[in-house]
């Protein structure tokens, strides 16, 4: 019997930086827009909606954060698990979404519209910066 080759795995970028780079950037964007979401929420609705903007903003901030992390180390790993481990990583973070909003749709609290549009501004924040980051990249 003859054994199968083992298979060999590339080796690993000398740099392997590269894929996560673009963070540092987006925690900043990320940051000033916590604050500018805590800033309209509280003037057009106080307290209540200061917290509910700014917590949406630090959700997706944390949310995508986590899938930028899980991806590149999944990639300095064994790119194999990109793509299982991505998908993972998507729908652990949108049935904890959908268990939070579950639960909180029977909570009568002020912030819950705010909340919202805090998700809303960072997915677009985000997405937009990232777009603009590849971009930069891609030109460079």
């Amino acid at each position: 019997m003859s054994q199968a080759p083992i298979e060999e795995r590339p080796a690993a970028p000398a740099d392997p930086g590269w894929r996560i780079e673009h963070l540092p950037l987006l925690s900043a964007v990320s940051m000033a827009l916590l604050l500018c979401a805590a800033s309209a929420g509280f003037l057009t609705g106080g307290p209540e909606h200061a917290l509910g903007a700014a917590a949406g903003v630090l959700i997706v901030t944390i949310s995508y954060t986590m899938s930028t992390l899980v991806i590149a180390w999944a990639d300095t790993v064994r790119p194999a698990l990109l793509m299982p481990l991505g998908m993972l990583t998507y729908v652990v973070k949108y049935s904890l979404l959908g268990v939070i909003l579950a639960i909180g749709v029977n909570i009568a609290w002020p912030g819950w519209t705010a909340l919202g549009w805090g998700i809303v501004a960072a997915v677009v924040v985000w997405t937009g910066v990232q777009a603009w980051w590849v971009h930069r990249r891609v030109v460079r």
